[in-house]
């Protein structure tokens, strides 16, 4: 995009020591602790297809397209001009453009499409660089992306729907889905009472032949413009999981009540929804009584989502941080040669580059896992344990980016903002933390292999660093105590995310970046907030990592 020079000479003074636009980026090119990462876990083609996804998406366009989509937010219309229902949701031509790139990008099919070769991890990379113009379209786009493994659980239901979930077409029409080119899939699971408790749901199933009418309510219905949703409700088997199509078989609108859209904090560009079913049609997916086994399998694929969401949020408030501090000025020097300014970015930076190894050491062994039991077991615990940590750090560290632009980083023509307002969603989406780290624990007590599979995976780093060897130690005397586990969640959950991305930075990064991680989150040689990094901290090698020129 081409912006006209603005005016510097201005009546009463002179506009100097301002940073120009970011402009263009290239979310790959740029970005080379990706490129390590990916060059590592994937075969070639996974970056052959982030190198064209990422040098498009880093465009300011996509950039521009993000700012409208949340300047002009999603409408309800529940009726038309003549009083009809139709609980219809209109977005911002900027969202549906959004969309059609991420679709047409392949980033919610990818997975599936090229399932065991690599396909999960350029799914979770494209995510990442998908995240950083506009978070909004994220979510149908991990939803449909997740909908597939329970679709698979009704054969007869993933025959007619995953075709059309798997379309690179991304087609905004609300009509039937035999009539489109393209669906997306949304999921309305929780209820008033419940919450993340989704055995209290009370949304009663009663068969139709061989099919199903729902009523009830949900709580949170995100992207209620799907065409069709993942839900729970109660048959007489007990909890089942159901599709609910927008339309009926007989091309008439189901009863799909949208009652409000939800005001919420940040993700402003994407409606989130509480809604109704009245003798809405539907069908089964997996048998009676096995709901919240059939929608484990979708969960857990949107929470390795929610886990790398974040780190891509932090990575664009980086960019944001370390341009500025190139081209302003304070005390005589850039900020970006200042030495505790070096240290917030350099802090930043471990953040960073420990979560971006981690969810994509995660995402690597989703595609091993298929062949590999061990993979399998472990994708069960740090998936959890990597969605709990990451989200912790986000909101800190994106406040921390907010920071180094001063004034001019809090307010709205700068993207910092809608980071920070997204950055809690994620930690809330698919399990607040609590439930993460009960998750945590039940997995170990119901799948106790898992527990080996992980330490194997972080025992790999043993011998590289002191404080990384002590760690590990604590670890395994702390997941071998048996008392108050579900006091200790929390602090067994972040020692577990912490040993993981220590492990994979002692193993594969410069020994100045493994020191300085180790030190300050393992070792205690650090404060409670970034920046507080040894003063002996090698700041230049960990800010080449990031991207800066030493």
């Amino acid at each position: 995009m081409t912006h006209r020079q603005p005016r510097t000479e201005l009546g009463t003074h002179r506009v100097e020591n301002q940073p120009p636009e970011v402009g263009d980026q290239d979310l790959w090119g740029d970005d080379p602790g990706l490129r390590r990462v990916v060059d590592r876990e994937g075969p070639d083609w996974v970056g052959r297809f982030l190198a064209e996804l990422g040098a498009d998406l880093g465009r300011e366009i996509w950039f521009e397209q993000g700012v409208l989509a949340n300047r002009c937010p999603p409408e309800l219309v529940s009726f038309d001009r003549h009083g009809r229902r139709l609980d219809e949701v209109r977005y911002h031509p900027s969202y549906h453009a959004l969309m059609t790139r991420a679709i047409e990008g392949e980033v919610h099919r990818i997975a599936w499409t090229r399932q065991g070769e690599g396909g999960h991890l350029a799914h979770v990379a494209g995510l990442y660089q998908l995240t950083q113009p506009e978070q909004g379209v994220c979510c149908p786009v991990t939803m449909t992306h997740a909908a597939i493994p329970a679709l698979r659980r009704a054969p007869g239901v993933a025959g007619i729907w995953e075709p059309r979930v798997l379309s690179a077409r991304y087609d905004p029409r609300c009509l039937p889905a035999e009539e489109k080119h393209g669906v997306t899939v949304g999921m309305a699971m929780t209820e008033k009472q419940g919450g993340s408790d989704v055995r209290a749901n009370a949304t009663r199933a009663v068969a139709d032949g061989e099919h199903w009418r729902l009523t009830g309510h949900k709580w949170f219905c995100s992207a209620p413009m799907s065409d069709a949703f993942l839900t729970l409700a109660q048959a007489p088997g007990g909890l089942t999981c159901f599709l609910v199509p927008r339309w009926q078989p007989d091309g008439t609108r189901n009863p799909f009540l949208i009652q409000r859209l939800k005001d919420k904090c940040g993700n402003r560009a994407n409606a989130s929804a509480e809604i109704e079913y009245r003798d809405t049609w539907a069908e089964a997916i997996g048998g009676e009584g096995e709901g919240v086994r059939t929608i484990i399998e979708m969960v857990q694929q949107t929470r390795l989502d929610a886990a790398v969401a974040p780190v891509g949020m932090l990575r664009q408030a980086l960019v944001q941080a370390l341009h500025h501090c190139r081209h302003r000025r304070a005390f005589g020097a850039p900020l970006l040669e200042q030495p505790l300014m070096r240290l917030v970015l350099a802090d930043l930076a471990l953040e960073l580059e420990g979560g971006l190894a981690m969810v994509l050491r995660v995402a690597g062994a989703y595609d091993r896992a298929g062949d590999d039991e061990q993979a399998r077991l472990f994708t069960r615990l740090a998936t959890a344990v990597a969605k709990y940590w990451t989200n912790k750090r986000a909101p800190q560290a994106i406040a921390e980016a907010m920071e180094c632009l001063g004034g001019g980083g809090y307010v709205e023509e700068s993207i910092l903002p809608r980071l920070y307002r997204e950055a809690p969603l994620n930690g809330i989406w698919e399990g607040s933390g609590n439930v993460i780290c009960l998750d945590v624990l039940r997995a170990m007590q119901r799948t106790p292999e898992t527990v080996p599979a992980f330490l194997a995976e972080v025992e790999a780093g043993r011998g590289g660093h002191r404080h990384l060897d002590a760690a590990l130690d604590r670890l395994r005397t702390a997941l071998t105590d048996d008392s108050e586990p579900q006091r200790r969640a929390r602090r067994i959950t972040e020692l577990m995310a912490l040993t993981l991305q220590a492990s994979l930075l002692v193993q594969h990064a410069p020994a100045a970046v493994a020191d300085a991680f180790c030190a300050s989150r393992l070792g205690g040689e650090a404060g409670l907030a970034f920046g507080t990094l040894a003063p002996e901290t090698d700041t230049a090698t960990i800010l080449e990592r990031a991207g800066v020129s030493p």
